[in-house]
């Protein structure tokens, strides 16, 4: 199997990740010649397929599959058009995503089909969240205490050309779960926690058993499948969520691939999300922890970060075993002043988990003769 990844950043080297734990080969495309992804992938071409469509598809023909791993509606509009008519299998579904990608749009089927969601603003009080419909993760997205914030927040989304969405700010743990579907059929996975940075970007992702109860677990699992089936989904879809006080809260759906939770539910449960889409195995999900952290070492210092933080990453490789840590995706060299990693562990349970984490991290404090570890999260949470 080999599988063509149009997109070099984040959810390509995700992708990378997955396909090469399925044993796929992969070919990743992007447009600038330093897309972190390049260095992971068996073969890569720069190129944009939008301009350069008779180029792309070339690879695609000798690939058995295409699976955009980006966000630019334009480019996923053309390789939806391109592959429309051909035998070649795009792992993607415009019409799902196009829904998801507009927050405005996906609340509203929320609200239709009674999935709770964070109340709208002025219905509430503050703190709000005030964020563009159409972006992903932190971009434009502010905390509002008062109606000046609340102006500032909207008049930024503006010039962003953007259409502001406002809602409660809820507070709790933040969790994500996968759905894969075939307008028929819906499948959903373990959920993941997802733990924040300073700047409301994603350092950490989880994956337990324990990250809800039994209860909440399955009320997710239904949530998931429901709205995977108010889109008559056709692909992979994350719905992300916060387990608040008075119940689950839906924050959003993304109807692609996503760049973090599918790498830490596969080390937690050797489940491969990926290769399910693509072969369903129906393989039986282990109940492990795992953790999948981003980090970055900056002149003796070592902080936790987000993911656009390690998107810096500069030619990385995948490492076994480096720091005593299960693996890592990271542009590390002996005597390096500035790198970057993505840590991944795994263990029978999460107090194995975090005995295994505090050893990694000790490790690379003392061979790397550091000075100080920065754990920071964000004021509000």
């Amino acid at each position: 199997m080999k599988i063509a990844i149009v997109g070099g950043a984040l959810q390509g080297m995700e992708s990378v990740y997955l396909a090469k734990r399925a044993g796929y080969e992969t070919f990743v495309i992007d447009k600038r010649n330093t897309a972190p992804a390049f260095s992971l992938a068996d073969e890569h071409s720069i190129l944009d397929p939008v301009k350069q469509p008779n180029d792309a598809m070339d690879i695609f023909k000798r690939c058995d599959a295409v699976l955009p791993a980006c966000e630019d509606l334009k480019l996923l509009t053309k390789l939806d058009k391109m592959l429309k008519h051909t035998d070649i299998p795009l792992l993607f579904d415009l019409n799902s995503y196009t829904i998801s990608s507009s927050k405005s749009v996906s609340n509203s089927i929320m609200e239709r089909i009674g999935v709770p969601i964070p109340k709208k603003w002025q219905d509430c009080g503050y703190p709000v969240i005030v964020k563009p419909s159409s972006q992903s993760g932190s971009v434009g997205v502010t905390v509002a205490y008062n109606e000046d914030d609340v102006a500032r927040g909207v008049e930024n989304i503006l010039k962003m050309g953007d259409e502001p969405v406002i809602q409660e700010f809820v507070s709790g743990k933040g969790v994500s779960m996968e759905v894969i579907g075939n307008g028929r059929e819906f499948r959903s996975f373990a959920t993941t926690e997802i733990i924040l940075s300073e700047n409301y970007d994603c350092k950490r992702v989880k994956c337990s058993p324990d990250i809800l109860t039994r209860e909440k677990e399955e009320e997710f699992k239904t949530i998931s499948e429901k709205l995977a089936e108010s889109i008559d989904l056709k692909a992979l879809m994350d719905v992300e969520a916060i387990d608040t006080a008075k119940g689950l809260r839906v924050l959003e759906i993304d109807a692609r691939i996503p760049s973090q939770t599918p790498a830490a539910v596969l080390a937690a449960t050797h489940v491969n999300i990926l290769e399910e889409w693509v072969s369903p195995t129906k393989k039986a999900a282990l109940n492990n922890a795992s953790s999948y952290e981003h980090f970055v070492v900056r002149y003796g210092k070592m902080i936790t970060c987000g993911e656009k933080e390690f998107a810096l990453v500069n030619n990385p490789k995948l490492v076994k075993g480096l720091f005593g840590s299960d693996e890592m995706i990271t542009d590390y060299e002996e005597g390096a002043n500035i790198w970057r990693c993505t840590m991944i562990n795994s263990a029978a349970s999460e107090e194995a988990l975090e005995k295994k984490r505090a050893k990694c991290f000790e490790t690379i404090m003392s061979e790397c003769g550091l000075l100080s570890f920065d754990d920071g999260s964000p004021e509000m949470m």
